[in-house]
């Protein structure tokens, strides 16, 4: 197939995609390989140059792969051979703003696998009796944070062993210099690479039909001679697409520059028509009297803007600190001459009920989330790099945008901060080579989307990093898995820290205006710890006399530093817990433990809420009555890695803990002690009743590898 079959479309008197308006060739082969027909490649590489109209080429394409959607578009009058058959669609998980594991695990989720680590998401695939069918668009939109380069990880974590996948037929939308590298991973008799840029695939008929329907005021243009005239629209569109160069964005950026403005144009002056994106931005500032780098600075803060977009209200601000300058006039008098290449977007669902309580409350509601700001961002990746390409230091202009953020922060209180300020400052530092600098607030920690600051965070080598930031690394798949609010994720960190020995880290965030749910008062790294109670010793005391010191005791291997042996009569003295609220609630103490120990044990005393440990007899542990349980406050319940906390008085939960590892055992005193035992080793926390949380959602339990043991991407964000 080739460009030639173009020509050969519209002999036959084929009617264009009434979406793509060409790309013929293209077309064909895409149907060939849904179909699988004879000879037809397994996997297909798209690529091309940014505006080469890959996007639209795709959407194009899963229209009619949809069975719904192809009911709106002509199918008898396209060209057959450009008609995928009527199958169920495939799947699509699109790689925009998404990390490499986001993008697996919505394929895990597609597919109902039960994978629990992503090698299994492969081998799982690989099994099964049918072919899928996957189409992969965005690759170079991948990740939340644009330095931290996630489409080559999407292309290596996810596309590769998708494609060396036998089972699997694969269709992605890769950037030119990905394209090489995936394509040369498989046999050449697997894989075809379409480049839209390479004369086999290049449509300028097409180019020319796209830029004529621009023109036409039948389509919403407005009423001009070359816009109402067939003989001179068409004239006009084939100029353009002479001089672009095959662009469909360079053709795109003309047309809505002359419709937006259309004074001082002259249709028959080759000269006014641009060969290029930059030469757009250019050629229509001069047109309209304006100094084209006055206009580039005015589109400089949307050009490094992160996310879905950067919030009004922020474009003066950051234009001044990109010139250098007040450019409060210049923007005041220009958004006319910025407006065709600017895009308006309301803000996602997700951002608007970002820090929302988990029980839809809205308690823990973060200033700005939902509040139906507009964002602003730029027509088309590619103008963004045009004009990044435009500036004399990228860094130095990131290093401006950041401190004008921080700036923007009132009190340095990121509870005050605007959201977008919030999410994104640390991808605008990462591009500076500011972020270590910055991961020293815990505040930030709690209040930052956790899948933007881990993406900007892992893209730091880990040597340049703080106690602090490998403590949040560390920490961050647990936030994202538990799709915590602010309020919860920063008591999850607040233990962290307690666990690495940043006790000021912790304690700080119970002076940040957050409702913790509880104090984290020790933690220990203990290893192998079956059972854990709570109860009471007799010690002396500083005058000598004996008082009762309150006391966590831990079933521990025997030879653990520290622990007594227990007499084989003893070994029942802690039992690990039953698993459901009642046996949590009860405190159970039977003679089981020494089988569910296997072999002889020890017991390791730990001062109930100080951080060290008790030297005591172990058969003088009193622990605390069935009464004496059933007469306090608060009870628990617990799962395989969280644990749910109740005020008895009427069942609210007031606190809900979910463990980056699996929970050993657990116990609560009556006095709101709460003592849990994982893999990683021992912590106690008080519970603090008088300021409930709402819960965070506890996620589905997957088998196999827990989500903290892996450092990339959101492998237990299965949403």
């Amino acid at each position: 197939m080739s460009a030639s079959t173009e020509g050969n479309a519209r002999a036959a008197g084929y009617t264009p995609h009434p979406y793509v308006g060409g790309r013929t060739a293209a077309l064909r082969a895409l149907a060939a390989w849904r179909m699988r027909w004879p000879g037809a490649p397994r996997v297909i590489v798209l690529t091309g140059n940014p505006g080469s109209g890959r996007s639209r080429l795709l959407t194009g394409f899963l229209m009619m792969c949809d069975p719904e959607y192809r009911k709106q578009l002509p199918m008898d009058d396209l060209d057959p051979a450009t008609v995928p058959p009527d199958l169920p669609a495939p799947a699509v998980p699109s790689a925009a703003g998404r990390t490499a594991a986001q993008v697996l695990w919505l394929l895990a989720d597609h597919f109902e696998l039960a994978a629990g680590r992503t090698e299994d998401v492969f081998a799982e695939l690989a099994a099964r009796d049918e072919p899928v069918t996957i189409v992969v668009p965005d690759v170079d939109q991948a990740g939340p944070v644009r330095a931290a380069e996630e489409a080559t990880r999407v292309v290596r974590e996810v596309l590769t062993p998708l494609a060396a996948t036998e089972t699997v037929q694969l269709l992605a939308d890769v950037p030119r210099e990905l394209a090489t590298e995936l394509a040369g991973a498989l046999p050449a008799s697997q894989v075809q690479v379409i480049d839209l840029d390479a004369p086999e695939w290049a449509d300028p008929k097409g180019l020319v039909l796209h830029a004529e329907t621009a023109l036409d005021a039948r389509s919403g243009a407005p009423e001009l001679p070359y816009t109402t005239d067939p003989a001179a629209g068409r004239a006009l569109a084939e100029a353009l697409a002479a001089r672009a160069a095959g662009s469909r964005l360079t053709v795109q950026l003309a047309v809505q520059s002359l419709l937006m403005q259309p004074e001082g144009f002259d249709p028959a002056d080759a000269s006014q028509l641009p060969t290029s994106v930059g030469e757009a931005l250019d050629l229509h500032a001069r047109r309209l009297g304006a100094d084209p780098q006055t206009l580039r600075l005015m589109l400089a803060p949307l050009a490094f803007a992160e996310g879905d977009g950067l919030p009004v209200q922020l474009l003066g601000t950051l234009a001044n600190a990109v010139a250098g300058r007040d450019m409060s006039q210049d923007l005041a008098d220009g958004m006319l001459l910025a407006a065709p290449f600017i895009q308006p977007v309301e803000p996602s669902s997700e951002d608007d009920e970002d820090g929302a309580g988990e029980d839809g409350t809205g308690e823990d509601a973060e200033a700005g989330a939902g509040d139906g700001r507009t964002l602003l961002r730029l027509m088309h990746p590619a103008l963004a790099e045009e004009i990044r390409s435009g500036l004399p230091d990228v860094r130095d202009t990131q290093t401006r945008i950041a401190m004008a953020l921080l700036e923007e922060v009132p009190q340095q209180d990121w509870a005050q901060a605007d959201p977008y300020i919030r999410d994104h400052l640390a991808a605008h530092t990462l591009e500076a080579g500011l972020l270590p600098q910055l991961l020293t607030d815990p505040g930030l920690f709690a209040h930052a989307d956790p899948v933007t600051l881990r993406a900007a965070i892992e893209a730091v080598p880990l040597e340049q990093l703080g106690a602090p930031a490998r403590t949040y690394l560390r920490t961050a798949p647990l936030l994202t898995r538990s799709q915590a609010s602010a309020t919860l994720r920063a008591a999850f960190l607040e233990s962290a820290f307690v666990e690495d020995g940043l006790a000021p880290y912790a304690e700080a965030l119970h002076t940040r205006g957050f409702r913790l749910p509880w104090r984290t008062l020790w933690s220990v790294p203990l290893a192998g710890v079956r059972a854990v109670t709570t109860g009471s010793v007799a010690a002396a005391g500083e005058d000598g006399t004996a008082v009762s010191r309150s006391v966590a005791a831990l079933l521990v291997p025997e030879g653990t530093p520290g622990s007594r042996t227990l007499p084989d009569a003893a070994d029942g003295a802690v039992a690990p817990q039953d698993g459901t609220a009642a046996g949590q609630d009860a405190g159970a103490v039977n003679g089981d433990g020494a089988a569910a120990a296997g072999g002889r044990t020890a017991l390791l005393l730990h001062d109930l809420r100080a951080p060290e440990y008790v030297d005591a007899d172990p058969s003088q542990v009193v622990q605390p009555s069935e009464e004496d349980r059933a007469a306090a406050p608060l009870g628990f319940s617990r799962g395989a890695d969280y644990l749910r906390v109740w005020a008895r008085a009427d069942r609210r939960m007031v606190a809900a803990l979910v463990s980056d590892s699996p929970v050993t055992d657990a116990d609560l005193s009556p006095d709101g002690v709460l003592v849990v035992a994982t893999e990683r080793g021992v912590t106690a926390r008080q519970i603090l009743v008088a300021a409930p949380p709402a819960a965070p959602s506890v996620p589905a339990q997957r088998t196999g590898t827990t989500d903290a043991d892996a450092s990339h991407g959101l492998e237990g964000d299965h949403s």
